[in-house]
């Protein structure tokens, strides 16, 4: 038997004929191997009898080939989307993910994340921050060393980060329906103390202000269809006069819609209702939604590229990329009548 100081991860690769990279997600119990070249890892490593040594390798200086991230949040589709993203680029880098959520982005919430991350040995960390409340310093001191790069955060933030330019697509959608005549908005936004909502919300009112309009009634929704619908009623039953719905996300916008309807208002005859996100759902309304699609691949691939960058150059100075959002023209808008 071969001694198994001499053997790495590299003499185990070679053995089976597959990649370092599929070597350690094996070790690491990655579920993307199948069982075949996962079985073929496995004797290999019983034949070289190989014991992976972490602490050795971060000695070394060996990178791990493995990203972490933390996220907020996941079961709205905006992070949803960063990290199925996030997880393809990764994958598609050759690289481990390995993901922790928390329930708020406090620090502490932040500090226990990480310190979970890290028992295991990574290359770089990816935080999906949408709150507002976040405090960047804080969290960059806290993660020391190790490259970092922020998704989903506000804009014009000299940090490394990538985002969506959220206010690009409120002014798009807004001045869509200005555009078509409408000069009575109400809105329902997203809750304000993410990042996304309060940007989009306040570019509603700064295009509206920009075309000599008076903005209506807005009411702040939890970015479910429980709370579109709950919102879109409540505006009807205080007697809110209005031709176009500016709805922060996709799913508030269902929910409104069935308000709507519930009331006798059509769509888009009375009301015209726009949303945000273009879910994949958006095109089968009824009727098929007016909406900003924002392109959560690119943003994966960006935020897993810049962080990579930094890997592999310590001293690169990165800043923030913006991503532009598309308006998508659906039934859902029309001319007042």
């Amino acid at each position: 038997m071969t001694d198994s100081r001499r053997n790495t991860l590299h003499d185990v690769a070679r053995l089976s004929g597959v990649s370092y990279q599929t070597v350690s997600r094996v070790i690491n119990n990655h579920p993307y191997v199948s069982e075949e070249t996962r079985q073929r890892v496995q004797q290999a490593i019983e034949e070289l009898d190989y014991r992976p040594n972490r602490a050795a390798q971060s000695l070394a200086g060996t990178k791990s080939h493995t990203l972490a991230m933390t996220t907020f949040g996941l079961n709205n589709y905006g992070p949803a989307q960063m990290v199925i993203n996030i997880e393809q680029a990764s994958r598609a880098a050759g690289y481990d993910l390995i993901l922790a959520n928390v329930n708020d982005t406090e620090l502490t919430s932040l500090h226990t994340a990480i310190n979970y991350i890290r028992r295991w040995e990574i290359d770089g960390l990816l935080v999906i921050t949408p709150l507002i409340s976040t405090n960047y310093e804080a969290l960059q001191t806290l993660c020391g060393t190790t490259p970092l790069v922020m998704v989903g955060v506000g804009m014009g933030l000299d940090i490394p980060s990538v985002t969506v330019d959220q206010e690009e697509g409120a002014r798009l959608i807004t001045q869509h329906l200005i555009d078509l005549g409408h000069r009575h908005f109400c809105e329902i936004s997203g809750s304000l103390v993410w990042f996304d909502a309060l940007a989009r919300h306040e570019s509603w009112l700064k295009t509206l202000d920009r075309a000599g309009l008076t903005p209506g009634a807005s009411i702040e929704g939890d970015w479910t269809a429980e709370s579109g619908y709950r919102a879109a009623r409540q505006l009807l039953e205080n007697g809110e006069y209005f031709t176009a719905l500016v709805v922060g996300n996709d799913q508030m916008a269902l929910g409104a819609i069935h308000a709507l309807r519930e009331r006798q208002r059509r769509v888009p005859q009375d009301v015209s209702v726009v949303g945000f996100d273009d879910i994949a759902e958006a095109s089968y309304f009824s009727p098929p939604l007016t909406t900003v699609r924002q392109d959560f691949d690119l943003l994966g691939k960006l935020g897993v590229e810049s962080l990579i960058e930094q890997i592999n150059n310590p001293t690169v100075t990165l800043t923030q990329h913006v991503i532009k959002p598309r308006l998508m023209l659906r039934s859902s808008t029309q001319s007042p009548g």
